[in-house]
């Protein structure tokens, strides 16, 4: 096997939402690169499926790191984007879109506003 670049796997996160095959975390780094981080667009869907995917994902990011900065690690690239730029934000000036080590962290006051419902104790699915 190629030598995969170095990721914290992030153990007691959830690895994706139950029952739908939605990941929230991928098992071993990318053999052909990091896939990078970048903001996507998202329309405005609450109540939505994709916005409920989106609720849990966050909600998952909350109880698990809080308010701290986190490392990127093994959280999918794909759930991330469609929160970075807004619930989730660079920790630090030396954010790395391709680096698994870059720090994240969740701009609470944003994240409250667009999905109050994850930072209850429990999330219904």
């Amino acid at each position: 096997m190629a030598n995969l670049p170095e990721m914290t796997k992030h153990r007691g996160f959830p690895g994706g939402m139950p029952s739908t095959g939605i990941q929230f975390t991928i098992r071993r780094a990318n053999p052909k690169g990091v896939t990078p981080l970048k903001e996507i667009p998202r329309r405005k869907r609450p109540g939505m499926a994709e916005h409920r995917v989106d609720g849990a994902f966050l909600h998952a990011l909350w109880h698990h790191f809080g308010a701290e900065p986190f490392e990127r690690g093994n959280l999918d690239a794909a759930r991330l984007n469609l929160l970075l730029g807004r619930e989730v934000v660079a920790a630090d000036k030396d954010f790395d879109p391709l680096s698994y080590q870059t720090m994240l962290r969740i701009d609470e006051r944003v994240a409250r506003k667009s999905f109050p419902e994850s930072f209850e104790n429990f999330f219904e699915i």
